[in-house]
């Protein structure tokens, strides 16, 4: 496994995983861009390339931990997620990324947004992470339970629209399609309505904001929660594209905000993984977000250990 970035090995975490016997071969980078939440930047060693299109980044922060898994280097990086840190390189590097419900595992994020994350190739090597890193991980017993029978699709929870690529959306919902046949599931659109995120996210992370500012953060994170229950009554899982739009290059991303569709979810604490859902016409590795109710974190990993194939290891290809 490698470790994200250089202070990654002292993580609770880690050490659990080390303890467990996971053998760490290194650390990873962690690019930033000019803002913490941005998933592009260059570290001291330069530039972080991803390993299907040189000319793009891997996404951020969590970027040298996607690029190992997908190069083929380690089955297993870890990461950690605080607006999508995990879910985001492991869409733009074709790989499978988890971010476990907030409160499952100890952060030193005072926000409680960042929590610790896995990227993978094989989902089988999910449960055995969670094991290890979860302290309340509950394995599947082979007991009964009701099964998973119905999943929404919504390309921009309401409000990502300005954001969207289209050909990044097609590729992503009949990669929603396929995984609800293979799996048994109904998927609907029943018009997923939330409040753009952005502000609520800006104003918690901030050690500085007023008063008023959170209290408005706080009722806008209170009514995605409430309208995101409704949804969970009639779905067993709500699914979107990981990012709105494709990797952008080294120069960063302009006006593109990648986070859109993913740092909403680490407001509301929901559990959420990022399965790779094919490949732009250009050649751009596209994400499937799949999000399960709270502490729905085993369903959601056993639905990916029976019916999401094992990644491939990166083919790299020029820029058309």
């Amino acid at each position: 496994m490698t470790v994200k970035g250089e202070r990654g090995a002292r993580h609770p975490g880690v050490q659990a995983l080390l303890r467990a016997g996971a053998v760490p071969i290194g650390t990873t980078s962690v690019p930033r861009g000019p803002r913490g939440y941005q998933t592009w930047g260059h570290t001291d060693r330069g530039l972080t390339r991803n390993p299907w299109r040189a000319d793009l980044s891997p996404g951020g922060s969590s970027a040298g931990a996607a690029a190992a898994v997908a190069a083929g280097i380690v089955p297993l990086s870890c990461g950690s997620d605080g607006a999508g840190s995990v879910r985001i390189p492991a869409a733009w590097c074709h790989v499978i990324g988890f971010k476990p419900s907030t409160g499952r595992a100890p952060t030193p994020d005072p926000a409680g947004l960042a929590v610790p994350g896995v990227l993978v190739r094989d989902p089988a090597l999910l449960q055995p992470w969670a094991a290890a890193v979860l302290p309340d991980w509950s394995p599947p017993t082979g007991l009964p339970e009701p099964p998973l029978a119905a999943a929404a699709w919504s390309a921009t929870l309401g409000y990502a629209g300005p954001h969207l690529d289209p050909e990044v959306a097609e590729i992503a919902e009949r990669a929603a399609q396929a995984l609800c046949a293979r799996a048994g599931l109904a998927l609907s659109r029943p018009g997923v309505n939330l409040t753009d995120p952005e502000n609520a996210w800006m104003t918690l992370r901030s050690n500085t904001s007023s008063a008023a500012k959170q209290r408005r953060a706080q009722r806008t994170r209170h009514d995605n929660n409430r309208r995101l229950t409704e949804l969970f009554q009639s779905a067993d899982l709500l699914m979107t594209p990981t990012t709105p739009g494709r990797a952008h290059g080294h120069d960063g991303p302009g006006e593109h905000l990648s986070v859109a569709l993913t740092w909403g979810i680490n407001l509301s604490g929901h559990p959420a993984v990022s399965v790779p859902a094919g490949l732009t016409a250009d050649g751009c590795p596209v994400g499937l977000q799949i999000i399960a109710r709270p502490c729905g974190d085993e369903r959601l990993l056993q639905l990916l250990d029976d019916h999401v194939p094992q990644a491939p290891i990166a083919t790299p290809r020029s820029r058309p």
